[in-house]
């Protein structure tokens, strides 16, 4: 079942667009995307362009910042036991080595036995604060726990903790229900709706980066110390998909330049056993660097992710990267099997094609990949999915949306069905009862079915502005190549050109599924394209007829000579 994919263009202010013209003295497709992103002159696309530490906000500007400080320094002062403790994924494990490497290196008066993290099993313990680690912590002696990436909807665990006399510091990026909020010694957290600072959407990691610059100002370090963690900061912008704007721009594009020139000893051997040495971008911290941090958690352990991140021996890191190499290779096996799985399931069902969801239950099913999963089955069919498992004699998983389709309040809708849930717009996990799946199945379905628009139920692609193909040159390309590092709120520009033409029937199928083909348009120089999974388009493009492309702009390597081509994500007949 193929979904033909709607064409939809960014808004665009003309008259901006061409204002910045005036400003900046380039094309004004070029200025059209600026102004897409909100680049309004010369000094705002001077920031956008070239983006400054220093242009970094005062961590003393997020509420909670100068009591979670006080507080960790009177705790180390006094001689008394903190653990740093956070999620199993990137965004989690990242945090957690941050805030945990620095203390262990930087902070005054700090002994070795005063520290240590935790990061919950997946299966045992499921996500966030437990009972378990808790009980942990009091035997253990520990006075503060520091939690990252998780914490803001803690209500109960942290009023345990405080029970068994232990002080916890929130330091959460998820949207926290307001009203209901932890009675923690510091939450840090932008998105609480009286927290003055100004940028809102930083990852977990960036949340214990904000910490650890407040206490390296605090006890008066030097900023490199703190700056010294970027690659692991970037990395998790990038696994996390927080939007690539404002302040996560400033720190992706420094940190994506130690990736480059100077990556920690974790990245560097994970680099080498991958064998890659060319330069990495963001969409290289998602596809290589990040799913073998995350096998971690998925397939066996967080904590050996957050190990690897401290280690600095490196016969020792070497080892340790080559076991969540393993782990990631596990974990790509059972993915499949799963999602073939998954695939025969719903191509059996005769009257899934009338649902307007998906909702997929098997006991024996990995708990660790069913996210990634429901991923692909939202490709395959592009319906609000939600893939579940049973843990600990639970029914558990994690769902995935479609445009415009926000899944955490569908889910919401059926919290009395649930023991626990959370999330946001794009995706969420939640847990039930087994008596409950059936009802929250037929519940879920009809929330889907009365409120998810007719646009959300048919892909999207998004495109920026139209290019003749002459326009498609170096000159372009070495700007375009500013706009990184792309991400959220900062896509690869995507571009439309109508009316071209296959040059001299160059269209060929290549491995069963993808095209490659030279094409021009209005008599000019031809140039190449690739469409990955576009095989079903070659009657199209053979057809001697004019077709439209939407692409984006990439650099193709061959036989030691680089050139330009198109990354063609789609292809119609002109009008």
């Amino acid at each position: 079942m193929r979904l033909e994919k709607r064409w939809t263009f960014k808004p665009t202010d003309e008259p901006l667009a061409q204002s910045i013209q005036k400003d900046l003295n380039i094309s004004l497709s070029l200025c059209r995307l600026l102004a897409q992103r909100s680049i309004r002159d010369f000094a705002s696309a001077k920031h956008f362009f070239r983006p400054q530490l220093e242009h970094l906000h005062d961590p003393f500007l997020m509420k909670g910042m100068q009591a979670a400080i006080t507080h960790i320094d009177q705790t180390i002062r006094e001689g008394k036991k903190i653990m740093i403790f956070g999620d199993y994924d990137v965004d989690g494990t990242t945090a957690v080595a941050v805030v945990y490497d620095f203390l262990r290196g930087n902070a005054p008066d700090l002994s070795k036995e005063q520290l240590c993290y935790y990061i919950p099993h997946r299966y045992n313990e499921g996500y966030g604060l437990s009972t378990k680690a808790i009980d942990e912590c009091a035997a253990q002696g520990i006075s503060l726990i520091i939690t990252l990436d998780c914490g803001i909807k803690s209500v109960e665990k942290i009023a345990y903790a405080r029970e068994k006399g232990i002080g916890v510091i929130v330091c959460d990026h998820h949207l926290p229900e307001e009203g209901h909020l932890p009675e923690a010694l510091a939450i840090l957290n932008p998105k609480q709706s009286d927290c003055p600072y100004p940028f809102k959407e930083l990852s977990g990691c960036g949340i214990g980066f904000k910490l650890i610059s407040g206490l390296a100002m605090f006890w008066q370090l030097d900023m490199s110390l703190v700056y010294n963690y970027l690659d692991l900061v970037a990395t998790s912008i990038a696994a996390d998909i927080v939007p690539i704007n404002g302040e996560n721009r400033i720190l992706a594009y420094f940190g994506v330049e130690k990736v480059n020139l100077n990556p920690c000893l974790a990245i560097q051997v994970i680099r080498e056993l991958v064998d890659t040495k060319k330069v990495l971008k963001v969409s290289d911290l998602v596809f290589v660097i990040a799913p073998r941090i995350n096998a971690a958690g998925r397939m066996d352990d967080g904590n050996k992710a957050v190990a690897l991140f401290i280690e600095k021996d490196y016969a020792t890191a070497q080892k340790m990267a080559a076991q969540l190499h393993e782990d990631n290779s596990d974990r790509r096996l059972v993915d499949k099997s799963i999602s073939d799985e998954a695939l025969l399931i719903l191509q059996e069902d005769l009257g899934y094609k009338d649902n307007y969801s998906t909702v997929l239950f098997r006991p024996h099913w990995h708990k660790g990949v069913v996210g990634i999963v429901a991923s692909r089955l939202v490709d395959y069919y592009y319906k609000p999915t939600i893939v579940l498992t049973e843990s600990n004699n639970k029914i558990t998983g994690s769902a995935r949306s479609v445009t415009g389709f926000n899944i955490h309040d569908a889910i919401a809708s059926c919290s009395d069905l649930l023991e626990n849930y959370g999330g946001h717009y794009f995706a969420a996990g939640l847990t039930m009862s087994k008596e409950n799946f059936e009802p929250f199945r037929q519940r879920f379905e009809d929330i889907v079915r009365q409120t998810i628009s007719t646009e959300s139920r048919c892909p999207e692609i998004l495109i920026d502005t139209e290019l003749e193909l002459s326009q498609v040159n170096y000159k372009l390309f070495n700007i375009l190549q500013q706009f990184e590092p792309f991400g959220p709120d900062n896509l690869r520009p995507v571009f439309v050109s109508r009316s071209v033409t296959n040059f001299r029937q160059s269209c060929k199928i290549v491995k069963d599924q993808h095209i490659k083909f030279l094409i021009n348009q209005n008599g000019a120089q031809p140039i190449s394209g690739i469409g990955f999974n576009l095989a079903y388009k070659f009657d199209l493009i053979n057809s001697n007829k004019p077709f439209d492309i939407v692409y984006t702009i990439d650099e193709n390597e061959w036989n030691n000579e680089t050139s330009l081509q198109l990354k063609v994500l789609d292809i119609r007949a002109s009008a």
